[in-house]
């Protein structure tokens, strides 16, 4: 069992993710002089926003603004982190948790130091997840050129093990470990912070808009991965379907969202990052045409900036309606999106070169794998209304979009407050 305190005596924190709000709060925990455990279940820290092109509000790469917190994690003692790691259970009460976690063996120790001859000779691939499953990597893979930790790790599904030593032999450091087995550990900490973050509602469940059938279809995370320099296709927005550079795109908003046989509710970022992702497609190709059907136009605050720009681009077009279907030209591999434009009463067609799905935000709380009693609400958010999870003990707080939905800077703000439940919680137990 391994117990960590503060400075004063005071258990310490364990933040349950590894996206922007866990680091957030793992960070700002540790400078308020907390010793903080930071569990993450993917081999690298960053979650959904390292895989993004830009983000808001200033339009940053992800490097200007979470690279500085790992490099406040790289230089802070109080921090220990730890990848491939799941929650098993947790009971007790604030100021005094017991913690049990598990895990699994990553291939590659600490010894490694990223020189790539295990990558060189590996034979077997693996769909790139970073990438959205949009390009390859071999099975012992270097997640993304600024990984935290900056490491590779080995994917045991797609790895055949001690069957292939090809790796074993060419690292020169003996930092593979292909034998691995789990580690089971208890940690006994004060306060827990959960912030397991979001994924991308499945869009081949969208059935009438032909993610799952039409290559030219895509979704608005594979669009950032698209955009991004270290994407797939090194920052060029390229049409799966022959690789060719789309003239007319078209963004369908809600795809999935306010939709009761799907997500019933608004995920607050998707028309920014439509409103985002608009502005790359015109900055990489200025006679490019946009449409974007939508529902509501929402941009809050100084966001409206986003909204009003595109209003004035004489190459963008709003179509106020609910697409209802989208279908392929065989021949071209054109997409042709059907929609009743409610302004006009009238039925509108649009063909495009791409499509782009703004699918919604669906909590990661939903399949977690939380201890027995704790709950999400109907759309599946941990909030109990007062900062605190439903069903946990006193002393587990949410932070980000395991809460709701939120873009980054929100996100950030709401760990630092989880930060202070969870210091205060401390400071009473």
């Amino acid at each position: 069992m391994t117990e960590h305190k503060q400075e004063d005596g005071a258990p310490a924190v364990l933040v349950i993710g590894g996206g922007i709000a866990g680091i957030t709060a793992a960070v700002e925990a540790s400078e308020a002089g907390c010793e903080v455990v930071l569990v993450e279940r993917d081999a690298w820290l960053g979650g959904r926003v390292v895989r993004m092109s830009k983000y808001f509000p200033k339009l940053c790469p992800p490097t200007c603004g979470i690279e500085i917190h790992l490099k406040r994690l790289r230089t802070t003692p109080r921090v220990r982190v730890l990848t491939g790691t799941t929650v098993k259970s947790i009971t007790g009460e604030p100021g005094s948790f017991r913690v049990e976690v598990e895990t699994a063996p990553r291939g590659v120790n600490e010894k490694c130091t990223a020189c790539g001859e295990c990558e060189k000779v590996c034979p077997r691939e693996r769909p790139n997840e970073f990438n959205y499953g949009l390009d390859k990597t071999k099975a012992v893979y270097l997640p993304f050129g600024r990984a935290f930790p900056y490491r590779y790790a080995v994917d045991f599904d797609h790895c055949d093990g001690e069957a292939c030593a090809k790796c074993v032999e060419a690292c020169p450091y003996d930092a593979i470990e292909l034998g691995g087995e789990p580690r089971a550990e208890t940690l006994e900490v004060g306060a827990v912070i959960v912030a397991t973050g979001w994924k991308p509602y499945d869009a081949a469940k969208l059935t009438n808009l032909g993610y799952a059938d039409f290559p030219n279809v895509i979704t608005n995370v594979e669009m950032e991965r698209y955009a991004a320099p270290d994407g797939p296709t090194e920052g060029k927005i390229l049409r799966p379907g022959d690789g060719r550079a789309p003239k007319r795109v078209a963004f369908v908003q809600c795809a999935g969202s306010r939709d009761e046989l799907h997500l019933p509710y608004c995920s607050a970022v998707c028309c920014l990052a439509s409103f985002k992702q608009a502005r790359y497609v015109l900055d990489q190709d200025p006679e490019a045409e946009v449409t974007i059907f939508y529902i509501d136009r929402r941009a809050p605050g100084r966001l409206e900036d986003f909204l009003e720009e595109l209003e004035e681009n004489d190459r963008v077009t709003f179509v106020k309606g609910k697409v209802a279907k989208i279908e392929q030209d065989e021949a071209t591999g054109d997409v042709t999106l059907t929609a009743e434009d409610t302004l006009s009463g009238e039925k509108v067609r649009a063909t495009a070169d791409l499509a782009v799905l703004a699918v919604g935000l669906e909590a990661e709380a939903k399949s977690a794998g939380f201890p027995e009693g704790w709950r999400t609400d109907a759309h599946g958010f941990l909030d109990a209304g007062d900062g605190t999870v439903l069903g946990a003990a006193p002393g587990v707080f949410p932070a980000g979009v395991a809460k709701r939905p939120g873009e980054v800077s929100a996100c950030t703000k709401d760990a630092t407050g989880a930060v202070l439940r969870a210091l205060q919680c401390g400071k009473r137990g």
